[in-house]
């Protein structure tokens, strides 16, 4: 006997040149549906990973983490007023920045078409220190809004509804509708596309920037605002931070955070990366189920060799070694062409997506449905392992009934039939 019998053996027996035509085409289809399955789980996640990636660095770094405002129905207060309170909000270390805000909503009017949008009024200075929206400017940016000059900055989306591009001019009509002597008359005025910017979500089509002392004087607001927007350096910081906040803060204002309009969009992603890892373990599972199958017809065709072998002196430790290695060998190679099926099929699955839509003319990813309008993909290390270990780990398992079954062949029972 050689040094490592089980070893040798097992591995040849794990070759799909079997003789027996039947063996062969199992085994062959076992490797095939283990690397499959490995292949779409890696794939599935990072596709979900791609989102809460997006969702974090595009949509949630964008939109302020947490709003500290007046509280409904009380009247706002001016910058003055917001003084002790600010410098409460700036002791928590956590906070990286702060920058007032007017949060309204209008209609926009431009070339026969309008849209209803969003309005944030802001001091742009002050505005970039505490936001990131300058990361996505395609066109401008948020430095051309200057007072008095009435210049406002749209989302690429909302920029195409309306056929408007840099220098262009746009109708802005508030919602506020002042009644007069002479009635109720909206307030509008004209403004002029200062910079365009796009995030690749639903808040191209409904977000827009103006100065904040243009939207105090369309909207009457005179110097007041309706709060500050928080920024922090994590975004699961802010749970701590609102609740201190809360209680530092007096009763009249109202802290939030992003998790109230969001939260239930990322929670969502969330549990379905959850949910569909774990469906998608099953395939894996049968998968491996099928090492089972292939290794009990290999131990049916084997039995012959099996006999000879025990007569020659290997234990029964040595034929379930044997088997056991064979189904490790099939494991591996699965996984390992699932690992490459995987990290090829989600480098490809972005532009493929890309192509389908040009070339059927169908969005199959909406921003009205989903949190981006494309296809983001982020492939973890940690996920790596565990969907390889997980299928490895389960092709092990599947080789403890066959192994066990070729170490009970009688070898007198089978040797005398041969």
């Amino acid at each position: 006997m050689s040094k490592s019998p089980a070893f040798f053996i097992g591995s040849r027996y794990a070759s799909m040149r079997s003789p027996n035509l039947l063996v062969s085409f199992i085994s062959l289809l076992t490797v095939l549906g283990l690397a499959l399955g490995t292949g779409v789980l890696i794939t599935v996640l990072s596709v979900m990973n791609g989102f809460d990636r997006e969702l974090q660095q595009r949509i949630l770094a964008l939109i302020p983490h947490m709003t500290v405002t007046t509280s409904r129905n009380l009247p706002l207060r001016n910058e003055a007023d917001w003084t002790n309170d600010l410098a409460r909000m700036l002791q928590d270390v956590r906070v990286t920045g702060a920058a007032p805000f007017l949060q309204l909503q209008g209609m926009l009017l431009a070339n026969g078409r309008s849209s209803g949008i969003l309005l944030n009024g802001v001091d742009p200075e002050r505005e970039m220190q505490a936001s990131i929206i300058g990361n996505f400017m395609e066109q401008g940016g948020l430095d051309s809004l200057v007072a008095g000059e009435y210049r406002i900055v749209l989302g690429s989306t909302l920029a195409q509804t309306l056929d408007v591009s840099m220098g262009d001019s746009v109708t802005l009509v508030s919602t506020v509708v002042p009644i007069t002597p002479l009635g109720e008359f909206t307030r509008q005025r004209r403004f002029t596309v200062g910079g365009v910017f796009s995030v690749g979500s639903q808040l191209d089509s409904n977000l827009a920037y103006i100065h904040m002392g243009d939207a105090q004087r369309l909207y009457r607001l005179g110097d007041r605002i309706h709060g500050y927007r928080l920024q922090s350096a994590d975004l699961f910081d802010v749970f701590g931070i609102t609740n201190n906040l809360r209680q530092s803060l007096p009763d009249d204002i109202t802290v939030n955070d992003w998790t109230r309009e969001y939260g239930g969009m990322y929670e969502n992603i969330r549990v379905s990366k959850t949910l569909v890892g774990l469906l998608l373990s099953l395939l894996v599972g049968v998968a491996a189920f099928n090492v089972i199958v292939s290794l009990v017809m290999v131990v049916r065709d084997k039995q012959g060799a099996i006999a000879i072998l025990r007569t020659m002196g290997a234990s029964l430790n040595t034929i379930r070694r044997i088997f056991l290695v064979q189904g490790f060998m099939i494991g591996l190679l699965g996984t390992v062409s699932g690992l490459v099926l995987g990290l090829l099929m989600t480098w490809s699955a972005a532009p493929f997506v890309d192509w389908l839509q040009n070339v059927s003319g169908i969005e199959f990813l909406s921003a009205d449905v989903y949190p981006v309008n494309y296809l983001p993909t982020q492939i973890r290390v940690d996920d790596l392992v565990l969907v390889c270990a997980l299928a490895l780990l389960l092709s092990l398992l599947a080789t403890l009934y066959p192994a066990a079954k070729a170490a009970r062949v009688r070898p007198a029972e089978i040797l005398r039939f041969e």
